[in-house]
């Protein structure tokens, strides 16, 4: 079903007045939703639009339209569904920042398959337990990649993206070796999908709460977390970061991120595409921020997220090589320091905004356009989400410093469903009516909030005197 009013349209006609959009807005809770079906093709018909625009190092340009990317995606879809991907198939896509990340994204939604998305920076430890504890059945990798499956158990199908395999092959797939391994089967080119019809007919309904993503966090003490999104979670939940952004339809949006992580679907997929923006992508082995402002000149950008790593770097540059800045500057991850901000500010008259969220939800607090901007801060919780602070020891909520929680009375469109395979630890983090991020925050009499720290970090930190400070994008 189309959304019965579009709730982006609210957001967008109210973009710069944060009251009036934290009030009045209420999350679409459909029983059956599927975001491409619903509404990706609907707005890709007949558009001509640019909806998906690669630049490559050596200067190769890719640019796809909306009604284009429906129609790749509808030839992927169908022959992944020869292939034998069927709803609620896992598939581990491992791929970089190319067309086929994105068709395989939106045909995984069409035959209602859950994509494990996973960097390729990955090795072969990281991908056996991926394939394991998510049970996938297909894997979908660059030919680079391929050798990275050798030896690794199961009978998954195996597609190649880019060429013959690099890896040797020897034997179909599950054949069991002595060691209990199995061995390298043929690889299939992702290729001949492009001979398929680009029409598609879907089996069967969509439901809310059917799996979508299955997303393996980046923990460093214990075994990553793998969070589940549904059909509305992650697509209808980043119509907050949409929000936060400031994206409108026409924009051209660039956000480095690396695939893989989450990060990259809120703003290289959802977030833009619920506006109807242009994504922009800027492939590079070795960051030029001249050559990344040129291309951003060049491209037309209008809306640009980095992580604090790039910021610092772009600064190192002469700012003013980028003749037309952007109109929206957004950073999460970490705090920038409140020189990079300033320095931004003067070259380029746009200051950047802070965003709050993590692997398991939307953006949660944010400064989005319009709103009074203090030092320090990440701003107020964002449309569709109520966030009470609780004392971290006795549990109380609605304290001025404490645990950023999310109150699950209004359980927020844009939060996981749980811990996969996890029921502990799932219980654990939505004890006592509120979804517990693990992440301290102080709350000043405006309702603008200030990151302090994770809540283990704060607790060690408080006997020594030495309280830390971090924000952003955590897990």
């Amino acid at each position: 079903m189309l959304w019965p009013v579009r709730p982006c349209d609210f957001l967008l006609a109210h973009r710069e007045d944060y009251a009036t959009a934290y009030e009045g807005f209420s999350w679409p809770r459909p029983t059956r939703f599927n975001w491409v079906l619903d509404w990706f093709d609907r707005i890709a018909e007949g558009n001509d639009r640019t909806a998906l625009h690669l630049v490559e190092e050596d200067g190769r340009r890719t640019r796809l339209t909306f009604a284009e990317m429906s129609a790749r995606s509808n030839q992927v879809a169908n022959w992944l569904r020869e292939q034998g991907v069927r709803a609620e198939d896992r598939i581990v896509v491992m791929l970089g920042n190319q067309t086929e990340l994105w068709e395989t994204a939106l045909a995984a939604m069409k035959l209602r398959a859950v994509v494990i998305p996973a960097t390729p920076l990955l090795g072969p430890v990281d991908l056996r337990d991926r394939i394991g504890r998510g049970r996938a059945r297909h894997v979908i990798v660059r030919a680079e990649d391929t050798g990275k499956f050798v030896g690794i158990a199961g009978g998954f199908t195996r597609i190649v993206v880019g060429g013959p395999a690099g890896g040797p092959v020897s034997g179909p797939v599950g054949a069991p070796t002595e060691e209990g391994d199995t061995r390298d089967g043929d690889w299939l080119p992702y290729e001949d999908a492009y001979t398929r019809p680009d029409t598609f007919t879907p089996h069967g309904v969509t439901h809310a709460d059917d799996p979508l993503m299955l997303y393996f966090t980046s923990g460093t003490t214990a075994r990553p977390k793998l969070v589940e999104h549904t059909h509305v979670s992650y697509p209808v939940g980043h119509l907050a970061t949409m929000y936060w952004i400031g994206l409108k339809p026409g924009d051209v949006h660039l956000n480095i991120a690396s695939p893989g992580w989450a990060k990259h679907a809120w703003s290289n997929l959802f977030a833009p595409w619920n506006a109807e923006a242009t994504v922009f992508i800027h492939n590079y082995t070795r960051f030029d921020p001249a050559r990344l402002m040129a291309e951003m000149d060049a491209a037309g950008v209008t809306s640009f997220c980095a992580p604090p790593t790039v910021w610092r770097m772009l600064i190192q540059a002469d700012l003013s090589l980028l003749r037309t800045p952007p109109r929206e500057a957004v950073a999460a991850g970490e705090p920038l320091n409140p020189e990079v901000i300033e320095t931004v500010r003067r070259a380029w008259g746009v200051t950047i905004r802070d965003g709050f969220g993590q692997t398991e939800t939307a953006v949660q607090v944010a400064n989005s356009p319009g709103q009074l901007l203090k030092a320090g801060s990440m701003g107020r919780p964002t449309p569709g989400f109520t966030v009470t602070l609780v004392d971290p020891v006795t549990r109380v909520p609605g304290v001025d410093e404490g645990e950023i929680c999310l109150d699950l009375s209004t359980y927020p469109v844009g939060l996981m469903t749980g811990y996969h395979g996890d029921p502990d630890r799932t219980a654990e983090a939505m004890a006592g009516g509120y979804y517990r991020t693990g992440d301290i925050g102080a709350r000043d009499a405006d309702g603008h909030l200030t990151y302090v720290g994770r809540s283990d970090d704060v607790f060690k930190a408080s006997r020594s005197g030495d309280i830390p400070f971090r924000m952003g994008l955590s897990d």
